[in-house]
């Protein structure tokens, strides 16, 4: 595998991969929408290319993959450290339950929908046919991405202020309520009062690469059933029992 400096091979990579690639006026909407006026509007840009508009081109580009990955460890950090100054007195395993809430998938889809990200995706086809737009990996994975864009471009400091202003409401929420209640738990809780059988939960589809999967998991208990994705199996068991949550609670 051969590496290159940033200053190198890898810059000039990311010059070609997005130049002239949108509308100057969408980026402004974006970078308005954001609150960051971007020193460098190619980190935005390239933020947005989701994988499968790249395979769909014949030049090379750069999807979102690497920003995505830098801002990842990034909301990690901030929302590590900052819950450590917000709450001193909760214990490790509290801390990790609150961390967890804030950078989870769903959390993540939430403030990249409260934003439009879904709007200034660049997807392949096939991808935007099949509601690419608004499947919670893709925005997840594009709010993420934006994320490591913004430290990129603005730093450390101001992207740390940003981050934090955008969590905001999230965190009010939960010093206010505390951490969402596991979902797999719920389920087994309100099956079990109602004398159904255990859920029992399957992966259907497990994708991507080996380091980025996306597993498909589908749950049933007697004849409820629920699916739902996520970036781990656990994730996607969450989400799963969520939709199955859904269709029990609908019930009469």
């Amino acid at each position: 595998m051969a590496l290159h400096r940033r200053g190198e091979t890898a810059r000039a990579g990311r010059t070609a991969s997005v130049s002239g690639m949108a509308a100057s006026h969408d980026l402004e909407k974006l970078e308005r929408a954001l609150g960051v006026a971007f020193r460098d509007r190619r980190f935005l840009d390239e933020a947005l290319v989701h994988r499968s508009y790249v395979h769909e081109r014949t030049a090379p580009l750069s999807s979102n993959e690497r920003l995505e990955f830098l801002g990842d460890a990034f909301l990690g950090f901030v929302v590590a450290d900052e819950l450590m100054r917000a709450f001193p007195g909760v214990s490790e395993g509290d801390l990790t339950q609150l961390r967890t809430a804030l950078v989870r998938g769903e959390t993540l889809a939430e403030l990249a929908a409260s934003l439009n990200l879904g709007d200034f995706l660049y997807l392949g086809r096939g991808e935007a046919q099949a509601g690419g737009r608004k499947r919670t990996t893709n925005l997840a994975r594009v709010m993420e991405a934006v994320m490591g864009a913004v430290l990129v471009d603005q730093g450390y400091e101001a992207a740390r202020s940003w981050l934090l202003r955008l969590l905001a409401p999230a965190m009010r929420r939960l010093a206010r309520e505390g951490p969402p209640r596991d979902e797999k738990s719920v389920l087994q809780e309100m099956v079990q009062a109602r004398g159904m059988p255990s859920p029992e939960y399957r992966v259907v589809e497990a994708s991507g690469p080996a380091h980025k999967r996306t597993f498909d998991v589908e749950v049933e208990a007697g004849d409820v059933r629920g699916r739902g994705t996520g970036r781990s199996k656990r994730a996607a068991e969450q989400a799963a029992a969520r939709s199955a949550l859904a269709a029990l609670r609908g019930r009469v």
